[in-house]
C-alpha cells in the first residue's frame, strides 16, 4: 500500500479496521479505531475553534499513550504541522524549540507541562491536556480557523534532534517523506492486523513515532504503552502478559539484559565457563539462553528491531546463535528515519542491512586502503531542509543534491552497508589510519565491569579511554569494600587495557584507561555529549 498523504492513509486505516483494537494503556484504556477516531474529531475541533489553521505549528511534549498519537493526527490531517518534543529536553530547551517553531498551540503531559516557562505559555493559543484532552488555558480571541486536506508536498512535522555537538535544529519531514517510509519498510517487514506492539521508546523519536506508531496504524495493528520506564523489573511481568509480536528497542536495552542476566548466568560456574570458551559449548549455550529469552518475551515475537546506535558485537552473536528473531536498521531522523534494514531471515553479524527499496546510495571521499566514505543518499523519505535554518540545509546536501549523512561506512559485494562511525569523530592515525572510537567504545562497552566509556586522543596523539566503570558489578565480583576498590581500581584498569587491546586492530590499541566518576551526560537520545569532553586528555 502506498499513501500520498497521513490524511490518506488515516481514512484508510479508520475504514478498513474500525473495529480492531488501536492504541492501548498498559492496564488502561483500550481504544479501537473508531473510538481513535472519535478522539481525533474532537481534538481537530478544539484546534480549531481556538483560532488554529492550515500550516499552523502544534508542539506535542507528552509521555506516551494513546493520546499522543490522536494529537499527531488531528494536526497532520488537518493540514496543520505537529512539532513532537522529547521528554528529555531541558526547561531551557523546550521553551527554544517551542518559540522557534512559531507553534501556536501546545498538548502537553501533567509533569513535563510544568517544564514550560509561564512566559512561553502565555504567548500561546491554546494548551491541551493530554491525559484528557481537556483544555489547561486558552489566549485568545481569534476567530475560528480555518483547515484544508493537505498535499503530498506538504509539511507535516518538524522534529528537533538531540544533537552531541550543537543545539537541536529542526528536522521537516513533508507527508510524502512519511508515507514513502511506511511504504518501503512495509516491503522489508510485513504487518499484520494480528500484530501486537509493545511500545517501550519515546514517540518523540522519529523511530518509535514512524515504525511503532504510523506503521502499524497503517496495517490495523494495535500498539500498548506503559506508563511506566521500561526497566527490567517493570517490562519482565509485561511481557509475560502482553506477549508481543513486534518490538522496537535500542542497543542499550538488550545489551543491559545480556550482560546483566545472560552473561552472568553463562558464567556461573567454572564448567560453565570452561564450556563457553569452546565455540561447539558457547552456540549450545546460546541456543539454550535464547530460547529462555523467547520465552521471557511471552514466545510470539517474531521481529525485535534495533536501531538508534551500533549494537555491541558480542550480544549481537548471542542473539544470532540464540535463533532470536532481531534485526539492525540504521537511518536518521532527517531521513524519517530507516535508510537500511533488514528482517530477521536477513541478518549479517555488525551489518545494517542493504539499503531500502526505492533509496540510492554511494560513498564520498573513499579512502582507497580500507574502502570506507561518507554514505550519501537519495531518496522520497529525505527531509525537506531544516527549519529556518537555511546554512544548515546547505551543508548537509552535496552540490549535486544528495544528503550527506556524515557517517562512514563500507558497502560488500552485496549491498550490505557497514557502518564504521561519525565522520565528526573519526580519528587521523599517525600513518594516516582511520581510527573509529566507537568501535573500540563498542569494545569496551562489552566488558561486564564497564557500563559507559568514551575513546579520543591525548596532547601526544595516544588513544585514551574515558570509563564509567559499574560499580554494582565491581562490588558484587570482588565482594569488598568501597575503600578497597580504590586500591584494585589500577589492577582493573589493566586488565580493561589489555581485554580491548586483544580484540582491535593495532592502530586502535587505548594507551590509558582514566575513570570516569560520574555518569556521562547525555542527549535525550542517550548519545554522549562528546563535546563536553572534547578536551584532550594529558
Amino acid at each position: 500500500m502506498m499513501f500520498n498523504t497521513l490524511l490518506e492513509l488515516y481514512q484508510h486505516s479508520i475504514h478498513a479496521y474500525s473495529s480492531n483494537k488501536c492504541f492501548s494503556m498498559y492496564g488502561g484504556e483500550a481504544l479501537t479505531y473508531r473510538d481513535f477516531a472519535d478522539r481525533v474529531d474532537s481534538l481537530i475541533e478544539t484546534f480549531v475553534a481556538s483560532g488554529l489553521s492550515h500550516g499552523d505549528k502544534i508542539a506535542l511534549l507528552s509521555n506516551n499513550m494513546p493520546n499522543w498519537g490522536a494529537a499527531y493526527f488531528a494536526a497532520a490531517i488537518s493540514g496543520m504541522v505537529i512539532v513532537p518534543i522529547l521528554p528529555d529536553f531541558s526547561g531551557a530547551e523546550i521553551d527554544r524549540i517551542i518559540l522557534h517553531s512559531e507553534a501556536k498551540a501546545l498538548v502537553a503531559s501533567d509533569k513535563l507541562y510544568t517544564k514550560v516557562s509561564k512566559e512561553v505559555i502565555a504567548q500561546l493559543q491554546v494548551v491541551i491536556r493530554s491525559m484528557n484532552l481537556g483544555v489547561i488555558s486558552s489566549h485568545s480571541d481569534a476567530p475560528r480557523g480555518t483547515i484544508r486536506d493537505p498535499k503530498e508536498e506538504d509539511l507535516a512535522a518538524i522534529i528537533y534532534t538531540s544533537g552531541t555537538t550543537s543545539r537541536p535544529k529542526g528536522v521537516m519531514l513533508s507527508h510524502k517523506n512519511l508515507c514513502s517510509e511506511l511504504a518501503m519498510v512495509s516491503i522489508l517487514q510485513p504487518v499484520y492486523q494480528n500484530d501486537v506492539f509493545l511500545s517501550i521508546l519515546p514517540l518523540s523519536h522519529t523511530y518509535e513515532c514512524s515504525l511503532g506508531m504510523l506503521l502499524p496504524f497503517m496495517w490495523g495493528a494495535s500498539v500498548i504503552y506503559l506508563d511506566k520506564a521500561p526497566t527490567a523489573a517493570v517490562l519482565l511481568p509485561i511481557l509475560k502478559e502482553v506477549r508481543p509480536t513486534i518490538m522496537l528497542s535500542v542497543p542499550l536495552i538488550i545489551e543491559k539484559i545480556y550482560k546483566n542476566k545472560i552473561l552472568r548466568q553463562l558464567s556461573a560456574n567454572r564448567l560453565m565457563r570452561w564450556l563457553y570458551r569452546k565455540e561447539w559449548g558457547r552456540k549450545w549455550l546460546h541456543r539454550i539462553a535464547g530460547k529462555k529469552l523467547m520465552k521471557l518475551f511471552g514466545g510470539r515475537i517474531r521481529f525485535f528491531g534495533i536501531g538508534g546506535a551500533k549494537l555491541d558485537g558480542t550480544v549481537e552473536r548471542f542473539l544470532f546463535e540464540g535463533k532470536f528473531p532481531y534485526a539492525i536498521g540504521y537511518g536518521l531522523t532527517e531521513t524519517a528515519p530507516v535508510l537500511a534494514g533488514v528482517n530477521p531471515s536477513m541478518v549479517r553479524h555488525q551489518s545494517t542491512g542493504p539499503m531500502l527499496e526505492g533509496v540510492q546510495a554511494r560513498l564520498d571521499n573513499v579512502n582507497p586502503q580500507s574502502g570506507e566514505g561518507e554514505i550519501v543518499v537519495k531518496g522520497p523519505n529525505v527531509m525537506i531542509g531544516y527549519y529556518k535554518d537555511p546554512e544548515a540545509t546547505a551543508d548537509s546536501f552535496t552540490s549535486d543534491g544528495w544528503f550527506r549523512t556524515k557517517d562512514l561506512g563500507l558497502f560488500d559485494q552485496d549491498g550490505y552497508l557497514y557502518i564504521k562511525g561519525r565522520l565528526s569523530n573519526m580519528i587521523l592515525g599517525p600513518s594516516g589510519e582511520n581510527i573509529y572510537p566507537e568501535e573500540i567504545e563498542n569494545v569496551l562497552n562489552s566488558h561486564a565491569l564497564v557500563n559507559d566509556s568514551l575513546v579520543r586522543e591525548d596532547n601526544m596523539g595516544k588513544l585514551v579511554a574515558i570509563v564509567y566503570f559499574n560499580r554494582e558489578e565491581l562490588e558484587r565480583k570482588y565482594k569488598t569494600m568501597k575503600e578497597e576498590l580504590g586500591i584494585r581500581m589500577e589492577n582493573i584498569k589493566h586488565e580493561l587495557l589489555a581485554y580491548v587491546n586483544s580484540k582491535v586492530n593495532r592502530f586502535s590499541k587505548i594507551s590509558t584507561v582514566i575513570e570516569q566518576k560520574d555518569e556521562f551526560e547525555k542527549t535525550p537520545t542517550h548519545k554522549i555529549k562528546r563535546f563536553l569532553y572534547n578536551k584532550k586528555q594529558k
